[in-house]
């Protein structure tokens, strides 16, 4: 539910924001489109994009919304090098994670961005993790996964980057010292902190500013029928997806911050109504950065959105929400793959 009082919430009354909610969704549904598979292409990318049963949250995420518009995908995973050539030019209709940049503009229609790659540094308990930019960590071993698109400036940056085979590997190579770093992804290192939180605490010294951000889009070609409304349905779910828990769900993480009024500055989201006995301490930011700005984390608002409702404060938020967050049993995720070891 949606609370419907006059009281105003930051300059807007709660019947306001259901009028504009409701609006879009009419909107939407006055243009479904009639495409009905999509055929896309990835590289292999944990924990976003992979092959079917390995970690792939920015696939699963780009099958649940555009499944809620009856749209199937299926993605085919290619090398790297070929990725850009398959998109652009191969039989495939888009892709549901892409960077985007002038050239494929003009060949494919963008959504707005849903999810980043975000690279922090890691290292060992009691290591100096405060390196500003990648030439601050010239001479150090850095391990990084081998064969993903880290950007064409990050082999002249500074660093020795050694090739790991998972992040597992990665952490692997840490912990025993084969590497003084790792650049893990921020999602990971969530994962890690929720179900290895003891491990975490006495093992790891986690970054705090990501040295690397890329948003990621679904891209689909232009000359796909209905593109343009087939990302529209897309950006519209999106919300939807962060509102009923999916997105939570999906990524193995209990509060997320997102836009969900619209105002520009996110807000704290719950995975469920059971939000927990205290005010979250820390929440996975959907998109840390404005299209183009720097990489500077966005400003988030004290206020909470909790079973369909905003409230001002974690004071007014409902005490029959304030309890032990009770985890669903994972469905589709496959963040389950990961296989940490702390030797």
């Amino acid at each position: 539910m949606i609370v419907t009082t006059n009281r105003p919430y930051r300059g807007r009354t709660w019947i306001g924001i259901v009028a504009v909610l409701l609006a879009a969704a009419a909107s939407s549904l006055a243009s479904m489109p009639q495409t009905s598979s999509l055929r896309f292409v990835s590289t292999a990318w944990a924990p976003f994009t992979n092959e079917a049963g390995k970690p792939r949250f920015a696939l699963d995420l780009v099958e649940e919304a555009l499944g809620r518009v009856n749209i199937k995908t299926t993605t085919s995973i290619v090398d790297p090098a070929q990725f850009t050539t398959a998109l652009l030019n191969g039989p495939f209709d888009g892709t549901a994670a892409a960077w985007r940049d002038a050239e494929r503009e003009k060949a494919l229609v963008f959504s707005r961005p849903y999810l980043e790659n975000r690279l922090i540094l890691v290292g060992r308990r009691g290591s100096d993790v405060s390196a500003p930019s990648l030439s601050a960590l010239a001479g150090k071993r850095v391990a990084i996964v081998g064969g993903y698109s880290y950007g064409d400036l990050i082999d002249a940056a500074g660093p020795t980057f050694v090739r790991s085979q998972s992040e597992e590997d990665s952490l692997s190579q840490l912990l025993g010292s084969k590497v003084e770093y790792t650049l893990m992804d921020e999602l990971v290192v969530q994962y890690i902190l929720t179900n290895h939180p003891s491990e975490a605490q006495a093992r790891l010294q986690l970054g705090s500013k990501p040295l690397i951000t890329r948003p990621l889009y679904l891209a689909v070609r232009r000359s796909v029928p209905d593109a343009a409304a087939i990302v529209d349905h897309f950006n519209a779910q999106v919300r939807s997806l962060i509102a009923d828990g999916t997105y939570h769900r999906l990524l193995h993480v209990d509060w997320i911050t997102a836009d969900m009024d619209g105002d520009g500055t996110p807000e704290y989201v719950s995975r469920s109504t059971q939000a927990g006995k205290t005010a979250p301490v820390k929440a996975y930011p959907l998109i840390s950065t404005g299209e183009g700005a720097s990489q500077q984390r966005v400003q988030v608002s004290p206020h909470f959105y909790i079973g369909g409702a905003f409230y001002n404060s974690w004071t007014d938020v409902p005490d029959n929400y304030k309890v032990s967050t009770d985890r669903p049993a994972i469905n589709r995720s496959t963040g389950s793959v990961f296989t940490f070891t702390w030797k």
